[in-house]
């Protein structure tokens, strides 16, 4: 059971508001996909959600539990609330398992032994079973991708967010990227992705929401939004990018 509850989100940096008072709600083993140009406050609502930004007003409640309070340790929180982001950060000079590895060793204090039978099922989980001992410049772009998720879920987080994750990727990667979500999607994993992939939000979002300027503009159940939006902000931007 995992739920978020975002109310009255705001976050600025200096005098730019990037989110204004932002209501959602994400369901146990929903999927939730934010749309919207760039600068429109996705990436920056993601990492308010993981407690990497501090937001200014309103809450952001984890199973009703208010986690945005000023001073909270959010080590806790991110343990349950996994993020990845575009670009993979895996740590060079370590092998694909190693990166996997070195969270749950260092915040559970779990030996290489007693991680390996978990942390290899997730490499053969999503097609990596060999190529766990290889170094991120041995790995394509979409592999490095999968790798950083599984460095995620390696942490057994009950919410996973996803910033942009195929956007730095060539075209013909994007492909073996999305079906990890579909896998996750399947094993209803509660998620929320910011994301420029309309057929796939199309696809399998159970909610679609369009930022614009910092705040929810529109939301809905995709079938609706992408095929009968309200606003004509939403019709402009769908018309630009379907």
């Amino acid at each position: 059971m995992a739920t978020l509850d975002l109310k009255g989100v705001t976050k600025s940096f200096g005098r730019n508001t990037v989110c204004s008072g932002i209501d959602l709600t994400v369901g146990d083993g929903e999927m939730v996909c934010l749309i919207g140009a760039s600068g429109s406050g996705k990436s920056t609502l993601l990492r308010c959600m993981n407690l990497l930004e501090p937001i200014d007003d309103g809450v952001i409640l984890l199973d009703g539990v208010d986690i945005s309070v000023p001073g909270l340790d959010p080590q806790p929180v991110r343990q349950r609330i996994g993020i990845v982001f575009q670009s993979f950060n895996l740590f060079p000079h370590m092998t694909a398992v190693e990166n996997a590895m070195l969270a749950p060793r260092r915040v559970h204090k779990l030996t290489r032994e007693a991680l390996l039978p978990e942390i290899t099922h997730l490499f053969e989980r999503f097609g990596l079973a060999d190529r766990m001992d290889h170094y991120p410049d041995q790995l394509s772009g979409g592999q490095q991708q999968r790798v950083a998720i599984v460095r995620a879920l390696a942490m057994k987080p009950e919410i996973m967010l996803f910033d942009e994750i195929t956007s730095a990727l060539d075209p013909e990667l994007v492909g073996e990227v999305l079906d990890v979500l579909r896998h996750l999607r399947r094993a209803g994993m509660t998620m929320v992705l910011a994301t420029h992939e309309m057929g796939f939000a199309r696809e399998l979002a159970d909610k679609v929401c369009f930022l614009d300027k910092g705040v929810i503009l529109e939301e809905g159940p995709p079938e609706k939004l992408f095929t009968d939006p309200k606003e004509d902000r939403t019709r402009a931007f769908l018309a630009r990018v379907l």
